[in-house]
């Protein structure tokens, strides 16, 4: 079943190799052929603007009152792309073995290059849309780098960098909504994949503001409903964000992959309650001129302006001197952890270390720093009451990206023939960890380069299909299913709120599948999430009724995280080595780095459903490097 479809010949040539020999639909044809596209942030809205422009019936769902909600407006930073306008040694190759190492050799060769190869045409498509990238005084579109890299290469708008390009790609899908090529469904929320004959056929949507149940039929169904970060609760993801729409492809048959490749985001605004429902992520951009350090002596409550310069640790320049306070996220964000946890951390709770931009400042003005950062530094100062001008910012690591997701062949294809999964709902392109700026990129690179190709690729075959409506078997049964667990919900008459389930959960994989983990943790988080389990069936207490109830569609979400935590931890105890993100304690050099296990574990892990307290099946898809050599991942 799982057939990654690699195109054969030379890696710089495999992606112009696919399209050449890529099947065709007749534009006549087009207009017979259906398709949903759940999800419309940067991979869903490119990817239903560009399918309609070229003829297609599109879907368009999301669960937010409009598609210029989707979380991609959150991606502050930038969005990379092998230009090389800074002159200073970038190319294709370059961006493709930073994207490799970065990943610590678990992606594909293949898709990582042709993610390299379409970035160039990604800014060029932007500028055209209108996105408003910083620009140097001459005119030229301007850089900067991020964490994992030694170019510049990461184009950017200020620090709203995802806003700018959602409404440009909110723009394209707009008009051909107008144009009565998408229709949009917002407020409304896949529950059910639809399979009919083995191929994805439909889904059943709940509309959130009456709660009534809608079958929907397709000849593809794409899924770009972002990552599952929020399983940890407090994370950088919006409170809506969730994993439903993958996990209910998961059970009907879709393998997910790389599930614990969980990215924690170095810079992000500590816990400052236990009530809060989120952290406020700080773009990796202000790295470039901000230095991490923390005091030298533990439990040091003096303010940081006072601490004298010799008393001041820059641990990752002491570290990783060749990429000092840009090193890739994973490595600053466990780097950031031990400092802490070894007592040298600091804030009203003592879990933030210091981001101080007095250096950048006196050198550069305040003027280039406020030119560069201003947004950033007004959004930190109105959250904290911090000057982050005339004293170190506080920051913290926390729960962000998800580099595992849907498995999906090179076409972007899952295990069900017809569901596709862009953007972070996949696994494809990152590896055990993302570099900076490379989701906007990836995002964009599948719904406006690549899946305009693949899906048509696919519905070529699909012409004489049999065509289903909404009165097929398979469609009542799906209704039915989500029918029954939504009444199961509001009958459970327990004592407890979805969101005390949600809390305990995120806290368990915080403290056991988080930033390190070990096969004692990992086994003691699968037994508790099972309890937990049991308790949420049993003790869960949802108010209100069956139409428009927040604390409903919660619990639907919060249940599905719970299957997915346990998973997590089966996939992190399985592979015994550290790489990337996944750090795993009995593997480790002396002085704290990770030791990979190539001969044993170098492979995408793959899991299938088995039904419900069943231990997942796991499949091996063999990861091969020839374009590259396997090496130590060093950043020092």
């Amino acid at each position: 079943m799982m057939k990654s479809k690699i195109p054969e010949g030379p890696l710089s040539e495999k992606w112009s190799t696919y399209k050449a020999k890529a099947k065709l639909v007749n534009p006549a044809n087009r207009k017979k052929l259906n398709i949903i596209v759940v999800g419309t942030g940067l991979a869903g809205a490119s990817c239903a603007a560009s399918l309609a422009e070229q003829g297609y019936n599109i879907k368009s769902f999301c669960f937010q009152d409009s598609p210029r909600r989707a979380h991609s407006v959150a991606a502050q930073g930038g969005v990379n792309a092998a230009k090389n306008y800074k002159n200073d040694g970038d190319s294709t190759f370059r961006m493709f073995y930073d994207t490799i190492k970065g990943g610590d050799f678990r992606s594909r060769e293949a898709n990582v290059y042709r993610l390299a190869e379409c970035s160039a045409h990604l800014i060029d498509h932007a500028v055209a849309q209108g996105v408003p990238f910083a620009r140097e005084y001459a005119g030229y579109l301007n850089n900067r780098s991020f964490g994992g890299v030694q170019v510049s290469r990461t184009f950017y708008a200020r620090g709203q960098t995802g806003q700018q390009l959602l409404l440009g790609a909110y723009q394209a899908l707009e008009r051909q909504a107008a144009l009565g090529k998408v229709t949009l469904y917002t407020r409304h929320e896949m529950l059910e994949l639809v399979v009919i004959d083995g191929k994805a056929k439909g889904i059943i949507a709940r509309n959130l503001e009456t709660g009534k149940l809608e079958r929907h039929t397709a000849d593809a169904v794409v899924l770009a409903s972002g990552g599952y970060g929020k399983v940890y609760y407090l994370s950088t993801l919006a409170m809506g964000c969730n994993s439903s729409a993958v996990w209910r492809a998961h059970k009907k048959g879709a393998y997910m992959a790389g599930v614990s490749w969980i990215q924690f985001h170095p810079t992000s605004l500590p816990q400052h309650g236990e009530n809060q429902s989120k952290l406020t992520l700080m773009s990796e951009s202000l790295r470039n001129d901000g230095r991490i350090w923390v005091p030298k002596r533990a439990d040091d409550d003096r303010n940081a302006n006072s601490i004298p310069e010799e008393e001041r640790d820059y641990y990752l320049e002491r570290r990783y001197p060749s990429f000092g306070n840009l090193a890739p996220r994973d490595i600053s964000s466990r780097a950031a952890k031990e400092r802490i946890d070894a007592g040298h951390g600091v804030g009203p709770m003592k879990n933030a270390i210091y981001l101080d931009f007095s250096d950048a400042i006196k050198a550069q003005g305040k003027d280039k720093i406020e030119a560069k950062y201003s947004n950033l530094f007004s959004m930190y100062e109105k959250i904290t009451g911090i000057n982050a001008y005339q004293e170190p910012m506080l920051i913290s690591p926390s729960a962000h990206f998800t580099m595992g997701g849907l498995w999906v062949d090179y076409e972007l294809m899952t295990t069900i023939p017809g569901l596709f999964a862009l953007g972070e709902a996949n696994f494809a392109d990152h590896g055990a960890n993302r570099l900076g700026a490379n989701s906007l990129l990836q995002a964009c690179v599948d719904g406006y380069f690549i899946a305009p190709y693949t899906i048509p690729n696919y519905l070529a075959g699909e012409l004489n299909a049999t065509k289903f409506d909404i009165d097929h078997p398979a469609f009542e049964e799906a209704e039915n299913a989500v029918r029954r667990q939504l009444d199961r919900f509001l009958h459970t008459n327990g004592t407890l709120s979805a969101d005390y389930f949600h809390k305990k959960i995120g806290r368990l994989l915080y403290e056991k599948c988080g930033l390190s983990r070990s096969r004692k943790n990992l086994e003691e988080a699968i037994i508790e999430i099972r309890e937990l389990k049991a308790s949420f069936e049993k003790d869960l207490r949802i108010t209100g009724d069956n139409t428009l109830n927040s604390e409903l569609e919660k619990a639907g979400r919060i249940a599905d995280y719970i299957e997915l935590a346990e998973l997590m931890c089966y996939d992190a105890l399985q592979r015994e080595e550290s790489c990337g993100a996944h750090f795993r304690e009995e593997y480790q050099t002396p002085d704290g780095e990770a030791v990979r296990n190539d001969e044993d574990f170098c492979y995408v892990s793959a899991w299938e459903w088995k039904g419900q307290n069943n231990v997942p099946e796991l499949h091996k898809e063999p990861l091969v490097f020839e374009a590259v050599e396997l090496a130590v991942r060093s950043y020092k």
